[in-house]
């Protein structure tokens, strides 16, 4: 079978899409984040994808697509293939490192703007729910709409999505659909995603035929190293259940010799034997065995 688009989660093609293309990744923005009406992004300049630590010797990290618009927030986009508690710990600390790049010497903290981290995650990692958009702020632990303003971070679980559970919002729907619905597979394209101006245009970068030969062995390579990744997820899940298994098994063990140790020692007790006794012919602890003799 001859593919006729490329899958736009690929490392690869998600970069092609909006990494140089403006009113595509404004498109994006303001459907995937909770932006108010006033809060809509208008115009945006690309930034360096490489987050460079303001002191020596401090981590370098590298995102998918950064952006700043006029009123200077800051709005960075990852697209990941699986869920990890590292990654999580990626995207705190990118964000924290594009607020803090803000402070320059002797310029006030008021003027430092909001970061906006929005991630999307082409895994599950919210078992406990139905929810796929996961919206984190910095909020008081009591009252939510105490809020202390400048982190925002959105998660979006891309397998949990189906287009009837918003259809309020034609938008994210849209790009929702564009990101889930296309891959190797495709042969064509619904009308509606088409008939969008910056969605049909990111689907004709999706278009085999734009792709050189070294982009596509990139392309294929990407998806190998997806699929060894998730094998070894696999055998570290199945490893990891095997050796809790394990583990609940042997404490069973001891548990069940515990009490039937128990059970020995209040039946030699109530026999008349002093607690040293039993203590000695049972190999439980004297001080165990005294708090039976006094129950």
């Amino acid at each position: 079978m001859v593919m006729k688009y490329l899958d736009p989660k690929a490392d690869l093609t998600f970069k092609k899409i909006f990494g140089n293309h403006p009113k595509r990744l404004i498109s994006l923005l303001n459907a995937l984040l909770p932006l108010s009406e006033e809060e809509q992004i208008h115009e945006i300049k690309y930034l360096p994808t490489e987050l460079v630590p303001q002191l020596e010797g401090g981590k370098n990290t590298i995102v998918d697509v950064l952006c700043t618009d006029v009123r200077g927030r800051k709005f960075c986009v990852e697209m990941q293939m699986e869920w990890s508690d590292a990654f999580q710990q990626r995207v705190l600390f990118n964000a924290s490192k594009l607020y803090v790049s803000q402070a320059k010497k002797g310029g006030k903290y008021s003027e430092l703007q909001p970061v906006y981290s929005l991630n999307l995650i082409n895994d599950i990692f919210a078992h406990d729910t139905p929810d796929f958009i996961h919206n984190y702020r910095i909020v008081h632990d009591k009252d939510s709409n105490k809020v202390i303003e400048g982190l925002h971070f959105t998660f979006i679980e891309l397998p949990k999505f189906t287009p009837h559970s918003i259809a309020d919002k034609r938008m994210m729907v849209l790009w929702l659909r564009f990101l889930t619905e296309i891959n190797s597979n495709t042969k064509e394209i619904p009308s509606d995603l088409l008939n969008d101006p910056e969605i049909g245009k990111a689907v004709e970068d999706l278009e085999v035929s734009g792709f050189t030969d070294a982009e596509l062995r990139a392309y294929d390579k990407f998806w190998d190293s997806v699929s060894v990744e998730r094998t070894l997820l696999d055998d570290r899940y199945q490893k990891g259940m095997e050796e809790g298994m394990e583990k609940g098994m042997e404490k069973g063990r001891a548990e069940g010799k515990h009490e039937a140790n128990t059970e020995t020692a209040q039946r030699l007790l109530a026999m008349g034997l002093s607690a040293e006794q039993v203590a000695k012919a049972i190999q439980l602890p004297l001080e165990i065995i005294k708090n039976l003799s006094n129950s």
